[in-house]
């Protein structure tokens, strides 16, 4: 089956890559071997991370593609190919996994939204910040080591308070001011 994709050259995409089995937490239990894949495949296939955030068994990212290129997919299945080779095998595999020769490490596909204009890009940079927070993992987006919102933070584009919201409990159960 051949599905339909928007593809622009150059273009900026928020990008949603889900583990096959929504109970692991695969992706953070091995977070360096991620890392080491994304690496490898930027290499000869470069892109810009804009945000990025690993979950326990999914994963969100906004990239932009070099002006000559549209090919997201490749960069995807270099990514999931090379972190699935770098874990040890034990998972379940269904039948028709099986015939092909797949792991039964990822969903087979990704959804893609390729970015329209600014305000859209903001607000998908914004989202991937605060889905620890969304999915119950941190109690702000700044206590979520796998996010690229340490690099907004670092560069003073956003504050380690970010989307804190002041009268939750932190995590010592002491509410802010």
């Amino acid at each position: 089956m051949q599905y339909r994709r928007i593809k622009t050259a150059g273009g900026t995409y928020f990008f949603t890559v889900n583990l096959a089995d929504r109970s692991s937490a695969l992706l953070v239990e091995h977070v360096a071997e991620l890392r080491q894949a994304v690496r490898t495949v930027k290499q000869g296939h470069s892109f810009d991370i804009l945000a990025w955030v690993v979950l326990p068994e999914h994963m969100h990212a906004v990239w932009t593609l070099p002006s000559d290129d549209d090919d997201f997919s490749i960069r995807w299945m270099l990514i999931k190919t090379g972190f699935s080779r770098s874990i040890q095998r034990g998972e379940s595999i269904t039948a028709s996994r099986l015939r092909k020769g797949e792991r039964g490490i990822w969903q087979r596909r990704f959804w893609e939204h390729q970015i329209r204009d600014k305000n859209d890009l903001a607000r998908h940079i914004d989202y991937v910040h605060i889905n620890p927070v969304k999915h119950g993992h941190a109690v702000k987006a700044s206590d979520w080591p796998y996010s690229s919102i340490h690099r907004y933070i670092r560069s003073g584009v956003l504050a380690a308070d970010w989307a804190a919201d002041v009268d939750s409990p932190n995590a010592t159960g002491e509410r802010g001011e």
